[in-house]
């Protein structure tokens, strides 16, 4: 699920900026893969991490924008997208249990 949020934000953020900046994009695919240790997630082995150890997120573009442009392209959509922010720049997180 982590994952599937962070390609459908890029993805929306991607095509807003590129409008933006006036890059025409024929067409594209957003993916996304990760490393996980499924031992920790599942509690076979106490001492493996939860979590994703490394993501990896690519744009497969269909444009003749030059190089210059889709550079711009990338650092902006990776400013804007929400999701990648919060996954990079981890935000404090509260958890609380409150009875009906």
């Amino acid at each position: 699920m982590l994952l599937e949020a962070l390609v459908a934000c890029a993805g929306v953020t991607l095509k807003a900026v590129a409008t933006a900046l006036e890059i025409p994009l024929r067409a594209g695919t957003v993916s996304a893969e990760g490393d996980l240790d499924f031992r920790g997630t599942l509690g076979v082995d106490k001492t493996a991490p939860v979590g994703f150890a490394q993501i990896r997120l690519v744009f497969d573009l269909d444009t003749d924008a030059p190089q210059e442009q889709l550079d711009q392209l990338l650092k902006l959509t990776e400013r804007y997208c929400v999701v990648y922010q919060t996954i990079r720049n981890g935000p404090e997180l509260n958890v609380a249990i409150h009875r009906a």
